[in-house]
């Protein structure tokens, strides 16, 4: 049963009627939502794990809708947050509803039973006048006042404005909407929507007497004590021109031996006792991280695809040293969005010498920068810290032959431990 499943994977910390929501859960499909507001245009690893809670429940056989805010990322959630939200205008929810759409339609199957909404649909011809009558006469200051994420910033110095105030009636608004239009039984999110979450659920029970259901999973943090999906250049995202797929990949690679467990169980489908060998076979041995492996590449392959996925993972052991030799072009390309890359060709500019058919080793490092001067880079040979295709190269060495370029286009230089640059010739 679904609860059973999130259960194991520690993706349960409340629950309306744990119960009666498992008894509801085992009779029927139950349609269930989960909301994102789009704060940015792209979903980050937080809001993954809610997308992958609905999966999860549209593979047991139920109903997911995932609702995008557009009306209430107008308005902004206090929970979770110390200050005021910043709040969007017109042109901006346009473009991060779009961004956030496409990546929904890869990880859910809206051709199946999935729904994909927009509160903005439902809200936009919505009166004050109706909207006070219907919703707010429902809800007292007193309960609302009484929700933490209220509560604590009613107390902080900054405050809390009544239109962040009003937030929670909204997404108890969104919450009968949705029964009432799409037979919607059960919210679901994060820890920190617990009072948004209950507050729908007594808003329907007044209105209609219904009884529906609200869930939530606890709050990722890893356990330095860092916020999960966080990193020192910011958030980690889905949309790869904010976070590359290589940089995503290497994200999971570092995560420490002590989350890697509960990683696996949330962040990928793998099935749970198929998880559990894994984590023993790298509790035998923690230094071939083979668990953070197969967690970054299953994460990868999830918002990606698997052949992003397999580019990563070459990258990442061509950027660490391991021979080159027999890894795909799209590895060289994912190197080529990571380290600095000149573009080559077979010319004089380039340092290449069409009698020998080679590139003089010399000209190429002081071009990409590898050298400050001549006699820098004839240093930097003679030192043994200069490396072509991840193999060093000796001292007596002055020319790379042409015929050493990687699938005829890529030639990786090193400097070093971690000074790459990657040579490109033009695709054909």
């Amino acid at each position: 049963m679904v609860l059973e499943e999130l259960e194991s994977r520690g993706l349960v910390q409340d629950t309306t009627d744990r119960d009666l929501l498992a008894r509801r859960l085992s009779s029927d499909p139950v349609s269930v939502y989960h909301g994102i507001d789009p704060t940015a245009s792209s979903l980050h690893l937080g809001n993954l794990i809610g997308v992958l809670v609905l999966r999860r429940f549209q593979e047991a056989g139920h109903r997911p809708i995932a609702l995008v805010g557009g009306a209430t990322g107008m308005v902004g959630d206090p929970s979770g947050r110390s200050d005021e939200r910043n709040l969007l205008d017109d042109d901006t929810l346009v473009a991060n509803l779009s961004g956030i759409r496409s990546q929904l339609e890869k990880l859910l199957d809206l051709d199946g039973e999935a729904q994909l909404v927009n509160n903005y649909d439902w809200t936009r011809d919505l009166t004050l006048i109706e909207f006070l009558r219907d919703t707010g006469k429902h809800a007292t200051v007193n309960q609302m006042a009484a929700k933490h994420s209220v509560r604590s910033r009613m107390e902080s110095e900054t405050g809390i404005s009544f239109t962040e105030f009003t937030y929670m009636l909204l997404q108890a608004y969104d919450f009968w909407w949705l029964h009432s239009h799409l037979d919607c039984e059960l919210q679901i999110g994060g820890s920190d929507q617990w009072g948004n979450i209950t507050a729908g659920v007594d808003l329907i029970r007044r209105r209609s007497g219904a009884q529906v259901h609200g869930l939530t999973w606890p709050l990722l943090t890893r356990s330095d004590g860092a916020k999960f999906g966080k990193t020192a250049e910011g958030a980690v995202w889905l949309d790869p021109e904010l976070t590359s797929p290589y940089r995503f990949h290497q994200y999971f690679i570092q995560i420490p031996d002590e989350d890697v467990e509960r990683s696996l169980l949330q962040f990928t489908l793998l099935p749970v006792a198929e998880i559990a060998e894994l984590v023993a076979a790298h509790q035998g041995d923690p230094g071939r991280r083979e668990a953070q492996h197969r967690l970054a590449n299953e994460v990868t392959s999830l918002v990606h695809g698997s052949a992003a996925a397999a580019a990563a993972e070459e990258a990442g052991r061509i950027l660490f040293g391991s021979p080159v030799g027999e890894m795909d072009e799209s590895a060289f390309e994912a190197v080529g969005a990571e380290v600095p890359t000149t573009e080559l060709s077979l010319t004089v500019e380039c340092g290449f010498d069409a009698a020998s058919n080679s590139f003089d080793l010399v000209e190429l490092l002081v071009a990409t920068g590898l050298a400050g001067s001549k006699g820098d880079a004839r240093r930097g040979l003679s030192e043994g810290s200069v490396y072509v295709n991840n193999e060093r190269v000796s001292p007596e060495e002055s020319a790379v032959a042409a015929d050493r370029l990687l699938h005829g286009r890529y030639l990786l230089l090193r400097r070093g431990k971690r000074r790459y640059h990657l040579l490109r010739m033009p695709a054909s």
